[in-house]
């Protein structure tokens, strides 16, 4: 069975042009099967289970990315290029790496203004989300990644607060004989990317070794950015019964330009406009990231002990666009009271876990036992200035904030897997503590002492079941409680009038999930995962207003999230292969609720979460060293606000295409790559930024862009 692209003729809506891609990539999948020549195999995966084991055997929802699917055709600039196959997440690039990446899985961490938050984002084991759950994607480094984990679902539960999903990065070990490599990348609004890595093995050494950077013009004005990455790994056995790892990277990110927001009228009328305030005030970021870690396991006998140790620093400087003057022509409070409009911290961050894996020989079945403890503390020392010196703009000013911020996590859990006959029992229990401590050294007439402490504290208790009716397929129910504490950011000041003083009334939100799913092989060429799930949440945090160009939460009452996962992957025959991602989220508010001046109904829907995503591949490898691919994704209109009176952000459709072609010459190897994003060149809002208080909700995605590659390695 073939498929073709519909002609342009027919004016088919958005969702049925990118429903026509995917059904062209799942179409002929049966009469297909037996000629497959290659198998789709079960990834192995460690999430959830925390060992090792097969995705289809484990009875929850969880999906790996590959090191190919991760590098193929793609810029190795953002996770949004490869998260987006994943059922259940919502990635939305910014196009602002000010901000950073928008993700959400589930409806969790919609309403980040920015960075991730609701997600514990690891890598290697160490966590890029500081405790209070505010996380940064930036600091993955998609060079060195081997695979990509997603865990979803209830059993996300078991990672702590703020695990409304879990996105793990595993960097690879260097292994084999040592070989240099060189990469080029150039493409539209001006970006370029050249990388260098160097991995290996030598007398028993493995190394990795990556440096790249990247420099953009930005989609649109004022949002040029250059971003340097750099990564070292060592890894290595102490003796037959133990290996090491050292792990190093860093971010840097100096004068990163913010455009901001754009108000609906802007965006229409120049998708790549920026606000008057951001050129005005100069917005921009700069970020300087390290971090050196250590992962050691012992075996003892069939039991496992694993340690990871890490610590870091972290400085920004960022220049808001709060106002020096409101309207009325007075001083604005957060300008003048407390913060200012210069961000200034120096964060020095640490932690540590503990696991042991015990298998138990004296039962039936397969019975393994987990107990951990994980340790974290951030400590940032936080300092705000007015954003201007006398009547210029965009300087650092007067001192308006002065304060030690300390957020630390100690949660002990406990797991269980047992397999025994068809069944997979799983379950845990895991307490978390999230201690707040905030010490105010600004103290003025005006801006009293905000110094306090607040301690957050929830069992998260999780259970899975399985059950396989045949070898070929499974299925599951899952339950599990959470709890999300609010962020540093959203602490820090109060609904209200005045908008100033430390928010010590938030509480953290808390869920409980069921989760029902199967996982499906057919004739081993597809395979097939499908889960509906329900989420009851109490407390959820949201926007309560803005004022003086500071946003402030609160409580609402109750949130209901009930949804539909369908994840597809086929190997058609030997060439060809299709994936496709469906996730249908109905995501509103259960109870009623007042907002500052507005009063928020039950059934409105929660702004930042698309009811409908869709993601669908057709892939074609004629011959070793030639692939190409065509991408669709469709996402339904997004609200950008919880009364859903402002116009949302419409519905769209994309599709992408890329090719990639590698060449052997004994030690040496060349690629070169290819890729064109948003062939039709529509113009849509790729992101929004919830609740903002200037109406400023939106961010135009790109048109058509195109990048071109080139590489070389060469192999000792």
């Amino acid at each position: 069975m073939s498929c073709s692209p519909p002609s342009r003729a027919f004016e088919l809506s958005r969702l049925s042009r990118a429903i026509v891609l995917c059904s062209c990539a799942a179409a002929g999948t049966s009469q297909a099967q037996e000629a497959a020549g290659s198998l789709v195999l079960e990834p192995s995966v460690i999430s959830g289970s925390r060992s090792a084991a097969q995705s289809f055997d484990l009875p929850f929802s969880v999906d790996s990315i590959d090191r190919e699917q991760i590098s193929d055709g793609q810029l190795g600039i953002n996770a949004s290029e490869v998260l987006t196959r994943v059922p259940g997440l919502v990635v939305q690039n910014r196009q602002n790496y000010a901000q950073d990446l928008q993700i959400s899985s589930r409806g969790f961490g919609a309403r980040s203004a920015f960075g991730v938050r609701g997600l514990k984002l690891i890598t290697d084991g160490i966590p890029a989300s500081t405790p209070d759950g505010q996380g940064q994607a930036a600091t993955f480094n998609l060079d060195t990644a081997d695979r990509i984990e997603v865990l979803r679902g209830p059993a996300s539960t078991l990672y702590g607060s703020n695990a409304g999903g879990v996105i793990q990065v595993f960097s690879r070990d260097g292994v084999g004989r040592p070989r240099i490599g060189a990469e080029t990348l150039v493409g539209s609004d001006g970006l370029t990317r050249n990388h260098l890595t160097a991995e290996g093995e030598a007398d028993g050494v493995g190394f990795v070794l990556d440096a790249s950077r990247m420099d953009t013009d930005g989609y649109r004005d004022h949002s040029s950015a250059r971003r340097d990455q750099t990564f070292a790994k060592l890894n290595f056995k102490p003796d037959e019964d133990s290996k090491l790892a050292l792990i190093y990277s860093s971010l840097e990110q100096n004068g990163t330009q913010d455009p901001l927001g754009q108000t609906w009228e802007a965006y229409k009328a120049d998708p790549r406009s920026v606000t008057a305030n951001a050129l005005a005030y100069n917005t921009r970021k700069s970020i300087d990231h390290q971090q050196l870690g250590t992962n050691y396991e012992r075996y003892f006998g069939d039991a496992t002990f694993q340690l990871t140790a890490y610590v870091g620093k972290r400085s920004v400087t960022q220049y808001l666009s709060i106002p020096k003057y409101t309207p009325s022509g007075t001083l604005t409070p957060s300008n003048n009271l407390r913060g200012g409009g210069v961000v200034d911290f120096d964060r020095e961050f640490h932690g540590g876990s503990v696991r042991w894996l015990q298998p138990i020989d004296a039962v039936a079945g397969t019975l393994q036992l987990v107990f951990g403890l994980d340790y974290d503390q951030s400590r940032d020392d936080r300092r705000g200035y007015q954003n201007y010196v006398g009547d210029q703009l965009g300087n650092k000013g007067e001192l308006r904030r002065d304060e030690i911020d300390t957020m630390t996590s100690l949660d002990p859990y406990a797991q269980a897997t047992w397999a025994i006959g068809n069944w997979t029992l799983q379950g845990g229990l895991r307490y978390s503590t999230v201690e707040v401590d905030i010490d105010d050294k600004y103290i003025t007439a005006t801006n009293l002492d905000e110094s306090g402490n607040k301690r957050f504290s929830k069992a998260t208790p999780s259970f899975s079941v399985g059950y396989a009716f045949t070898p070929d397929l499974n299925g599951y129910v899952s339950v599990g409680k959470g709890f999300e504490t609010p962020t540093q950011g959203e602490l820090a000041y109060s609904p209200g009038a005045a908008g100033v003083g430390v928010n010590y009334g938030l509480r953290p939100s808390e869920s409980t999930q069921y989760e029902i799913g199967l996982k499906a092989r057919i004739a081993q060429a597809t395979r097939i995962n499908a889960a509906i799930f329900q989420i009851n949440t109490d407390d959820e945090i949201v926007v309560a207003g803005s004022n003086g160009g500071r946003t402030s939460y609160q409580n609402a009452g109750k949130t209901l999230r009930r949804g539909f996962e369908l994840g597809v992957d086929s190997q058609l025959t030997e060439q060809w292969s299709a994936a496709l991602a469906y996730t249908y989220l109905a995501a509103t508010y259960d109870s009623r609720f007042a907002a500052g001046n507005n009063v928020i109904d039950k059934g409105n829907n929660l702004p930042g979460v698309p009811r409908t995503t869709l993601f669908g591949e057709l892939a074609w490898k004629p011959v070793d060293g030639i692939s190409t691919a065509l991408e669709g994704l469709y996402r339904s209109k997004v609200y950008v606000e919880d009364t859903n009176t402002e116009r949302a952000a419409p519905s769209y459709a994309v599709f992408n295409w890329r090719t990639r072609f590698e060449q052997n010459f004994g030690p040496w190897k060349t690629h070169q790559t290819l890729r064109l994003d948003n062939l039709a060149d529509k113009q849509y809002v790729g992101s929004v930024i919830v609740g903002d208080g200037n109406g400023r909700f939106y961010e135009a995605a790109p048109g058509r862009s195109w990048y071109a590659g080139a590489g070389i390695e060469y192999q000792f």
